[in-house]
């Protein structure tokens, strides 16, 4: 059974799912202390649901981090400048080299 579904951690607040972490990273410290005392856990199984989960909220936050930055890019994406004087000059020179060249 999943910890967290996906459609819940996308719907979530940003905040929302920084506290998760925080619980799911809780835990799976509390647990490892467990097991590392030589402790036996009730459900083995829970530490990978638990870190299954905290690479789950990750990867949503990373998604929308990425996805924003995105939207950003888009509105403050540059148009292409006109060559100033100087750089049309540079772009004509060596096609003038190339013409007194041929006439040679």
């Amino acid at each position: 059974m999943p910890i967290q579904r996906m459609k819940d951690l996308n719907s979530m607040s940003q905040e929302d799912r920084a506290k998760k972490l925080a619980e799911f990273r809780a835990e799976l410290s509390r647990l490892r202390t467990m097991v590392s005392a030589g402790g036996a856990i009730e459900n083995p199984t829970r530490i990978r649901e638990i870190r299954k989960a905290i690479a789950q909220v990750l990867t949503v936050e990373n998604e929308k981090k990425i996805a924003e930055e995105k939207t950003a890019s888009k509105k403050t994406k540059k148009k292409r400048k006109e060559p100033t004087e100087k750089k049309a000059e540079k772009a004509a020179k060596p096609a003038k080299a190339t013409e007194e060249k041929k006439a040679q």
